[in-house]
């Protein structure tokens, strides 16, 4: 009769076995595979768990040839595999080339276990090859790896998923800045359905680097035994650029059509926008201009705040003029309804004001921020876009502001430069289907500066015209900063200055901003009392 108290089966987050860790009713998790360290112990009804910390001792035998594989010596000394008995050791390491795990077959039981911190290894192989190159081959196994090195003459980088096809696309997410750093990469998965699978899961999240390779035999290593080398090779150059599926007829959208408009939208949040624009859909580029100090990233963070709020969705945020932990501040603020970025008020906040405000903002594993130290070079700029949203599952991505990036150029020509940068976001945001928040400032107006309450326009954005023509909506914010009346001092207006979606374009609300709660509130009409 079987354990009442046991629950299910789930895959191993350190050596990461597919299924190996049992799950008890009472909160204990432990791993069955040999040599792995993985266990928690439930202590009752509360779940509370507490890791055991155990030292794994990693097994090694010496590096010599693999005849039933046709393994060279040459080809394990390259990957540092091992031969001990009837065991073949495959090692990983990580980030700093540390050893600290290895898959090891079972030649006579033909199985794998794992031994060491597998979750926490990079790719097998990737320790051997420096970044960035014409050339690299992404396997499903470790054999196929060192098969596919082999046979393309130990000329190219070649590198293995850990766990196979089932955990692929994951095992590429937590490489990918690795894996793109090379200008091509060959997917060489197994020629079953579920490598067929895997392929186009890792292809998607590499595109538009990813090519799949045509397999003629079950995997690379069935080529190597079948002594098909020079076969393997010309169909590896015949690795085609993944193309996704979803080519459809306009003839065959009837039924589609007739549904409704089924686009995802989340509504702005402020009524007065919202009229205007019919919400923030995938797919966009939304601007946000205004003159110096008059709020653009107080309005982005309130954006931000409100996705968070009104989304499952993950936000990548790339704020170039303050630091993280600012940034980081400012959006616990808005929870709790007080600035908690002036000394005063931080100085005032209570604990559960903190752990509050912490818990339901950064603490929700759903915001990232980028760390803006070293080059803003534009291609690294775009190439953090794409890892927000390829990587870590962004669907929105803040940039602010575009201004700081162009100054930043060695060539000087700024115009040029937002050209560039312009058109290499907007082929981003189509091809990952993201929305990106970006901040673009403004050019002095001839008359009355925007400090002092001047109206926004697109001919005014600074730079380049390609920020209002790349845009789908550029949102303005105007406030009379020296006004004598300090309640208008502190209350802007929002114009949609443009508006591809519906073209309605004009005024759409008044912002008021509390310097009690550091929010801005929305006023309904012109005679609303203000706080």
């Amino acid at each position: 009769m079987s354990d009442p108290l046991f629950r299910r089966h789930e895959p191993c987050p350190e050596c990461g076995s597919r299924d190996n860790v049992g799950v008890w009713a009472n909160g204990n998790e432990h791993c069955f595979s040999p040599g792995c360290t993985y266990h928690i112990s439930g202590t009752g009804e509360n779940m509370q768990t507490e890791r055991q910390e155990k030292t794994t001792i990693l097994t090694k035998g010496i590096v010599k040839d693999i005849p039933d594989r046709s393994i060279t010596e040459a080809t394990c000394r390259k990957y540092e595999v091992t031969v001990k008995g009837d065991k073949h050791f495959y090692p990983l390491f990580d980030d700093a080339g540390i050893h600290i795990a290895n898959k090891v077959r079972l030649v006579d039981k033909k199985d794998f276990y794992s031994e060491g911190k597998v979750a926490a290894s990079t790719l097998f192989g990737q320790k051997g090859f420096r970044k960035g190159g014409k050339y690299i081959t992404l396997c499903e196994g470790e054999i196929d790896a060192l098969s596919t090195y082999q046979m393309l003459g130990s000329k190219w980088p070649v590198v293995s998923v850990k766990t196979g096809a089932a955990s692929a696309a994951k095992d590429v997410a937590k490489n990918y800045d690795f894996l793109t750093s090379f200008d091509n990469i060959i997917i060489c998965f197994d020629n079953d359905d579920a490598g067929h699978k895997a392929a186009k899961k890792v292809a998607e999240v590499l595109s538009p680097k990813a090519k799949i390779m045509p397999m003629q035999y079950k995997d690379a290593n069935d080529y190597l035994l079948n002594k098909k080398q020079k076969l393997f090779v010309d169909d590896w150059w015949e690795a085609k650029t993944y193309t996704p599926d979803g080519i459809i007829a306009g003839s065959e959208m009837w039924s589609s059509i007739m549904e409704g408009i089924t686009e995802p939208a989340i509504p702005y949040p402020y009524d007065g926008l919202q009229s205007l624009t019919y919400g923030v859909r995938m797919g966009e580029l939304v601007t946000i201009t205004a003159g110096a100090g008059l709020g653009k990233s107080q309005f982005i963070k309130e954006m931000v705040y409100h996705i968070l709020n009104s989304t499952s969705d993950n936000v990548g945020m790339m704020f170039m003029e303050e630091a993280v932990k600012r940034s980081g501040l400012s959006l616990m603020s808005l929870h709790v309804n007080k600035p908690l970025h002036l000394p005063d008020v931080f100085a005032s906040a209570t604990d559960a004001d903190f752990k509050s405000s912490f818990e339901n903002t950064l603490g929700t594993n759903r915001l990232f921020f980028y760390d803006h130290f070293g080059s803003n070079a534009i291609d690294t700029i775009v190439g953090r876009v794409r890892y927000f949203a390829k990587a870590l599952s962004c669907k929105y991505v803040v940039l602010d502001h575009v201004s700081i990036i162009v100054s930043d150029q060695q060539h000087g020509d700024e115009r040029r430069a937002l050209d560039e940068i312009m058109t290499k976001l907007r082929t981003v945001v189509q091809e990952l289907d993201i929305c990106l928040l970006l901040v673009s400032h403004l050019r002095r107006p001839s008359s009355a500066g925007h400090e002092e309450g001047a109206a926004t326009s697109l001919s005014q954005l600074r730079g380049s015209a390609s920020i209002g023509q790349l845009s789908d909506i550029v949102i303005g914010l105007e406030r009379n900063g020296q006004h004598e009346d300090e309640k208008e001092r502190h209350t802007t207006t929002v114009r949609v200055i443009k508006n591809r979606f519906s073209g309605l374009t004009g005024p759409a609300c008044r912002l008021y901003y509390s310097r009690q709660t550091g929010r801005l509130t929305e006023l309904e009409e012109e005679g609303e009392e203000f706080e």
